[in-house]
């Protein structure tokens, strides 16, 4: 069987690579370049961009390395222009409406799992592989997207939106293994391009920024009030509502007034971002949201469940829902015992036990019954009288 394998000059694909080639596949690398920092104008905030050999060349390098040692032939494709139009345009269109979207997710859903995987298939690839930490498991002739053994480093959260046609045709070769074995694998094949190299942090394909400064690249800021929601009093100054998120509790820079506080709630129009005490957190808390958008990994759509559960962000424990369908690709989400922090552009991705069975966009967010932007607006407007 041939298999096309991502290989990122990091330890985890490099390990994935080995992992085929030992199991008997016929294994082929490739090196995805997706960013190009000056064609992209990502000067500020970039720590790199005065170095001689820029972070996805020296990745790119690694990777050969590790192709070259294992004795495996390397392909190298470029998907700048894809990830410019479908990663990061919607990115920066989530953000200038003041959301905080997931570029991890765009990531896997339009350039690892779409152009990638389809390059394969043009190539005649039989399977990808990559070394994400997750797992596929067959049932009763349907493929499953399924949790990794590793559940720290689990990734079935950011890989929601892949379409289930193709987590039929992807190898997740770490699917077994934990981070600390991995390395001791990488150690053991002298695999020094990548056995020490740290993770790759910051956002997919582009790597660590000063996100602000990089921000400011493409999205003007504008500094404005930061306000208490619950007495309307000006309490600091923000340097753009961009830069924030619901729930947010750091590098707000309110020090004279007594805390912490937390962001609840930001008006994109007029420039003013919302903060409540630790004490007075009631309007971050939600009851229900609009899920839409939905990739459903299923066999068919009358499995979609009444009751699973949910993560709301990636480090979030799995919470108890119910889920009422509004059509194919939408749904009302329902979750009593209340949630905080549950944030519009954001994705909601669904479990059942191991499997991950999709996942989608947060639109609006609800608490008895009432649009929580509405509820913190009308809050900090009441107190204005």
């Amino acid at each position: 069987m041939k298999v096309l394998v991502g290989l990122s000059g990091g330890v985890d694909s490099a390990v994935a690579a080995y992992l085929l080639k030992k199991q008997g596949y016929d294994v082929t690398c490739c090196f995805m370049r997706n960013w190009d920092s000056f064609a992209n104008n990502d000067i500020a905030g970039n720590p790199t961009i005065k170095d001689d050999t820029c972070p996805q060349e020296q990745d790119y390098l690694d990777a050969l390395a590790v192709a070259n040692h294992l004795d495996l032939p390397l392909q190298r494709v470029d998907f700048i222009e894809e990830y410019w139009d479908n990663v990061f345009k919607t990115f920066l269109s989530e953000y200038e409406k003041g959301r905080t979207p997931n570029p991890d997710i765009l990531c896997n859903k339009y350039i690892k799992f779409d152009s990638f995987f389809e390059y394969a298939m043009k190539q005649g690839f039989d399977k990808v592989a990559t070394g994400h930490y997750a797992s596929n498991a067959e049932e009763n002739g349907f493929t499953y997207l399924t949790r990794a053994k590793d559940q720290n480093k689990d990734q079935t959260y950011f890989l929601c939106q892949v379409e289930k046609s193709k987590i039929a045709k992807t190898i997740f070769p770490l699917a077994h293994l934990e981070k600390p074995e991995i390395r001791q694998i990488a150690a053991e094949l002298n695999l020094e391009s990548v056995a020490t190299k740290k993770d790759s942090t910051g956002i997919c394909f582009i790597g660590e920024r000063n996100f602000r400064q990089f921000l400011s690249n493409y999205l003007p800021s504008k500094d404005g009030d930061i306000v208490d929601v619950n007495t309307s009093k000006v309490i600091a100054r923000h340097v753009g509502v961009l830069y924030y998120t619901i729930g947010q509790r750091k590098g707000l820079n309110i020090d004279h007034e007594k805390g912490p506080w937390f962001v609840v709630g930001k008006d994109v129009v007029k420039n003013i971002l919302y903060v409540c005490r630790t004490d007075q957190r009631d309007l971050l808390y939600s009851d229900s949201c609009i899920v839409k958008g939905i990739n459903w990994i299923l066999p068919s759509l009358d499995e979609i469940p009444t009751k699973c559960t949910c993560k709301f962000r990636y480090r979030q424990k799995d919470q108890d829902i119910e889920i009422e369908r509004l059509d194919d690709t939408s749904v009302l989400v329902k979750y009593p015992q209340t949630i905080a922090s549950v944030t519009e552009g954001q994705e909601a991705v669904f479990y059942d036990g191991d499997k991950c069975i999709g996942g989608g966009v947060i639109e609006e967010v609800f608490k008895d019954g009432k649009n929580l932007n509405q509820l913190i607006m009308e809050t900090a407007n009441g107190y204005r009288g």
